[in-house]
């Protein structure tokens, strides 16, 4: 089968590698569709340090945000797997470590994160092995161009979960990008007036396009009183900017990471009573996304900005989205396509 490889630090190519083979409790999957984000971008960039952190190895096949179906089955798995829609969770506990026991699979210390951690091949391919434990079905609602923006919509869930969103609740989104804009849509589903702060005029327009009640650049945002902060963001500087707006005895939530640390005064949490809350992962978060886009609750497609191939994808790793793609911060991969 045709597969994306990273050989070395912003070097990489399609080449033909085995198909994978499912073994006791897996499956094989067709991929329809694999996103790309930022975490992709970090480990087709990295050096020898974050491949140790990751605890991967050259050659790297990227990819955790994917839709397909299911082709072949392992051992154990039953029957009506076979031609399910799916999608599924990146993160891989052990399954028997105290932290897998009580629902924190996502957080083990022996985890394998699809696509990311511990060489486990990702889905920039033809076909992704997943364990069944690991599938969600999607239901005929859920397009396949959906179903692979499920992972980060879950990420985008339970951010805006953690936040306290609700009918009475004004909460503050730093960042439009792909996370950032799906914050702001789970929390217009929670029924809070939700505003975007951005740091561009195309920001800017993309925030407004998903008819958020005020889209701001940092010298125009009015002087409010905001009951969560969402920092959706890769600066360093913007945790503290979220401790400093956010009201007293109120939420921030951190999904955003930076490339260097950043630095939270913890006093400012204390004297202000805030609660601090970090995201990791959309594990707790796929079954309720799932529903969310098949009510249209939610509707994460207008976020797509280009969909290509197998071949475009070193491009984009390197560049970013294609000058022909469209306003959306997301780039679809199309492992079937010429």
């Amino acid at each position: 089968m045709r597969a994306f490889l990273v050989t070395s630090p912003g070097v990489g190519g399609v080449q033909d590698v085995a198909p994978p083979t499912p073994s006791s409790e897996l499956v094989v999957v067709d991929v329809a569709y694999a996103g790309i984000c930022g975490t992709d971008v970090s480990l087709f960039n990295a050096g020898p340090d974050l491949l140790r952190h990751m605890r991967s190895s050259y050659p790297l096949r990227l990819g955790h945000e994917w839709s397909g179906k299911v082709s072949a089955l392992g051992e154990g798995v039953a029957r009506s797997w076979l031609g399910q829609r799916v999608t599924g969770d990146t993160m891989l506990g052990c399954g028997h470590c105290q932290r897998c026991l009580d629902g924190r699979h996502f957080v083990c210390e022996e985890r394998y994160e699809i696509g990311v951690r511990r060489d486990w091949p990702g889905a920039l391919a033809e076909k992704l092995l997943v364990p069944v434990s690991a599938l969600c079905r999607l239901p005929a609602a859920v397009t396949d161009e959906m179903g692979a923006l499920v992972e980060p919509g879950a990420n985008a869930y339970r951010a805006v979960a953690a936040s306290g969103a609700a009918p009475d609740r004004r909460v503050l989104v730093i960042g439009a990008g792909t996370i950032g804009i799906l914050c702001a849509q789970f929390a217009l589903a929670a029924g809070s007036e939700t505003h975007v702060l951005v740091d561009t005029p195309a920001s800017l327009e993309r925030a407004r396009a998903f008819d958020v009640h005020g889209a701001w650049m940092s010298d125009e945002l009015p002087a409010l009183a905001w009951d969560a902060v969402i920092d959706a963001t890769d600066a360093p500087s913007v945790p503290q900017q979220a401790v400093d707006l956010v009201e007293p005895g109120r939420r921030v939530v951190f999904i955003g990471i930076s490339k260097v640390p950043s630095n939270v005064d913890s006093r400012d949490l204390a004297l202000k009573d805030v609660t601090a809350v970090g995201i990791l992962g959309g594990s707790l978060g796929l079954e309720a996304t799932i529903d969310a886009y098949a009510s249209g609750a939610v509707d994460p497609r207008p976020l797509i900005g280009a969909k290509i191939g197998l071949e475009g994808v070193a491009s984009a790793l390197a560049d970013g989205i294609p000058k022909s793609a469209h306003a959306g911060p997301k780039i679809l991969v199309d492992p079937r396509a010429s």
